[in-house]
């Protein structure tokens, strides 16, 4: 009888634990709302994060649905879909970096150490909106999988590929609610110029063979990405050492997120350009995220056959 009751007793408690988890959760969640931005309350998909976690969810239920959608029916082609898809992501980071870099120019922000400031000051609200944008592009570019599961590319979905958009879209929409300016530029801006190279690699790779061979330069974007998340950790790591008022927290959580990208990228750049193909005609991939858009040889690695991936990061 007594093993019963210690039994619920520990049932009991267990429910306890779990609802006071929970009970702090929300309380914290709430006093995270008052030192939340107020400029960006009203503005789309900020009020809440549920929109956000709600396409995120979406979006990891198509990877699951989609291939098996896809099994028993023929590849799309979608090539006119990839170009227009392509240059428009270049238009729109094009003009992220544009605004990211005219804005904090205007507002005389520092490349060492820049504080948030809340104002309303026009340029501050120039550098809030690109950031916005810059956020709202991470949704956007979930279409990247779509459109690799659609033309049945399965191989491109890799762990880097999922791992980053997933993460990008959710980490940004905290990067918008709490820190909208300031520092945030600085990586934000970096990216989305990489990002004007990359989807001007994947726009022009999307008209075939006959620009492909022009295309020599696709290894280097990797080694730019890799090279971006070492200057990202450096400038953190300053803002920490010199005690720069800008989130500590944020910074820390940052430096961790460039590590496991740094991990995955290297080991990406290694199986792709390092290793030795058997197939001297194989093409390497740009790097583990993209839109896939060469009809590469098949390389044998571990005794699987393989397509060669050409990736697009971050």
């Amino acid at each position: 009888m007594s093993h019963h009751t210690s039994d619920n007793h520990l049932r009991t408690r267990a429910m306890e634990t779990v609802i006071h988890f929970m009970n702090d959760s929300v309380e914290f969640y709430k006093w995270s709302l008052t030192i939340a931005d107020k400029r960006v309350e009203e503005w789309p998909m900020m009020s809440s994060p549920l929109p956000t976690l709600g396409i995120s969810v979406l979006y990891l239920l198509f990877l699951w649905v989609g291939p098996l959608y896809m099994q028993n029916r023929e590849p799309f082609q979608l090539r006119k879909t990839l170009i227009v898809y392509n240059f428009s992501m270049v238009l729109l980071n094009f003009y992220i970096c544009k605004e990211l870099l005219l804005g904090s120019r205007a507002a005389g922000y520092s490349y060492l150490c820049q504080p948030v400031n809340y104002s309303s000051d026009v340029n501050e609200v120039r550098i809030a909106s690109a950031l916005w944008w810059y956020y709202i592009s991470k949704g956007v570019e979930f279409l990247d999988t779509v459109f690799f599961i659609m033309r049945k590319k399965f191989n491109q979905v890799s762990f880097l590929h999922v791992y980053h958009h997933c993460t990008m879209f959710i980490l940004w929409w905290i990067g918008i609610k709490w820190v909208p300016g300031g520092q945030s530029f600085f990586g934000a801006t970096i990216n989305s110029g990489i990002h004007v190279l990359m989807y001007g690699y994947y726009g022009l790779a999307a008209f075939g063979p006959k620009i492909q061979k022009y295309l020599w330069w696709k290894k280097y974007l990797t080694i730019i990405q890799m090279i971006q998340f070492h200057v990202t950790i450096g400038h953190a790591a300053h803002s920490l050492y010199t005690g720069c008022p800008f989130p500590a927290w944020m910074q820390w959580a940052l430096i961790g997120y460039a590590v496991t990208f740094i991990i995955l990228f290297a080991n990406f750049y290694y199986q792709t350009y390092r290793r030795q193909p058997r197939l001297k005609s194989a093409k390497p991939a740009v790097n583990g995220i993209s839109n896939g858009t060469s009809k590469t040889p098949e390389v044998t690695e571990n005794g699987k056959k393989q397509k060669k991936a050409k990736g697009k990061h971050d």
